[in-house]
Order: structure tokens, then sequence, then C-alpha cells
């Protein structure tokens, strides 16, 4: 499957052939650029250096805890690799180094270590404490919920964590619904779903596919729902068990 990349600001002067390996996707706004590189996940996030808001599109990725993991690099004039490092690009390419091979050397292989252990881990029963956890969140209770699975995300080693993380952040948010900080609320969902987004649609028994699309569900209505009306908490679904 061709790795996914994000272009941002060409006009001219991407290689020749660029479709045929790479699904190029188009950009968002600035202003939706976290909430889209969390969804579409692209493989690599490439920048034009000669638009002049080069270096905010690079920053918003790299200072938002849901994206800064993302990779990206800049194409841009050699005199200028260091400004585009320092703004937190993961890599400075000058236009004639633009190629498809400099573009493959940039996009790493897939994990398979990561991949299998990820469906280990998924394959084994829910903790006693992750089930102690789901009935905190289940019960609306989304404060305890937090410190049980975060006791349980501190113990565990394994990658397995990232799904205790992923939930802990969908009910942190939640909370933040209750308590109306829509801006706190959309950026757990976020963050949330950057853990959320890579595991199976089963996982230790949790729909995790549904838990998903509740969590993009309250994200639109937080996005759409005018500021003086009322919240349906109706939205703040449980996570359902299989």
């Amino acid at each position: 499957m061709p790795h996914t990349l994000l272009t941002i600001g060409f006009t001219d002067g991407l290689p020749a052939g660029l479709d045929a390996e790479f699904t190029v996707i188009p950009p968002p706004t600035l202003d939706g650029l976290v909430r889209y590189g969390v969804l579409q996940r692209p493989a690599l996030m490439l920048v034009d250096g000669r638009i002049a808001d080069w270096r905010d599109w690079v920053t918003t990725v790299k200072t938002s805890p849901a994206t800064r993991r993302a990779l990206v690099a800049v194409v841009i004039a050699r005199e200028q690799f260091p400004a585009a490092l320092d703004a937190g690009a993961n890599a400075a390419l000058a236009p004639e180094m633009l190629t498809l091979a400099a573009l493959r050397d940039l996009v790493p292989p897939p994990n398979a270590e990561l991949a299998e252990q990820l469906a280990c881990g998924c394959a084994d029963p829910l903790p006693e404490l992750a089930q102690q956890a789901l009935e905190r969140f289940n019960a609306r209770e989304f404060y305890a919920q937090h410190d049980l699975f975060e006791a349980l995300w501190m113990q565990t080693e394994a990658p397995i964590r990232q799904l205790y993380q992923g939930v802990l952040q969908v009910g942190v948010a939640y909370y933040q619904v209750q308590r109306h900080n829509r801006r706190g609320a959309t950026k757990m969902l976020l963050r949330a779903l950057q853990w959320l987004e890579p595991l199976p649609n089963v996982c230790q028994g949790i729909d995790v596919a549904q838990l998903r699309a509740d969590a993009l569900t309250v994200l639109d209505a937080l996005d759409t729902l005018p500021a003086d009306a009322e919240w349906d908490e109706t939205l703040l679904k449980p996570v359902i068990t299989q």
C-alpha cells in the first residue's frame, strides 16, 4: 500500500511520478491541520519553504501533543536548513535534492515488530484494573477512570499501553465536556485518537472501532454546536466490550 504524503504549498517542483509511489492528499487549512493530521495520519508532511508561512505549518504540527511525532520535511534553500530544523522539521531538503528516492528514504518502513506486539497484546484478556476503570468510565465517573487507567498505563511497558492511554484520554475529554471546557475537550480527543487509530477494531475485548466513532461524533459536535447551545450529554457513550 502506498505511503500517504501531505504536501503543503507546492504549485511546482514536486518530482515526476509522485502519484505512482505515494498517495498524495490535499492540504487542509492551517487551523485544521492538527485534526487533519490525526485523522489522516500521513506518513510524511512535505512543506514548500518558498511560502511565507512555512514555519507556521511546521510548528503547528510539532508543538501539538496530538501530532508532534509526525514526520515533517521542508524543501528550502540550503542556507535555511538550520531555520527549518529549529522550527521542528525532521529533515530539510534543497530543491535539487527532492527526488522520489529521497522521499522514500525519509519514510521509515512499517514497524512489523510493533504491529506484532500490539496484535499479541490485543489478544490478551482485559486486565482487572482496566475492567475497574471501564466500570467507572461507563458510570460516567470520568475523573475516577483516569486514575485507574493511569495506574495501569504506568505499570505496563508493552505497546498495549496505548490502548489504556487512548481510552483514558477519551474519558478525560468527556470530563472536560461536562465542565463545559470545549477547547480542553477538543485537544484531549485529538490526543486520544492518535493512540486509538493504529489499534485493531477490537482490542482486549474493547470495541475500539466504536470508541473511535463515538469520539469523532463528540469532536464534530464540539466543532459545530453554537457557543450558547445546551450540550447533549447523551453523546458521551459508554465503552462497549465484547
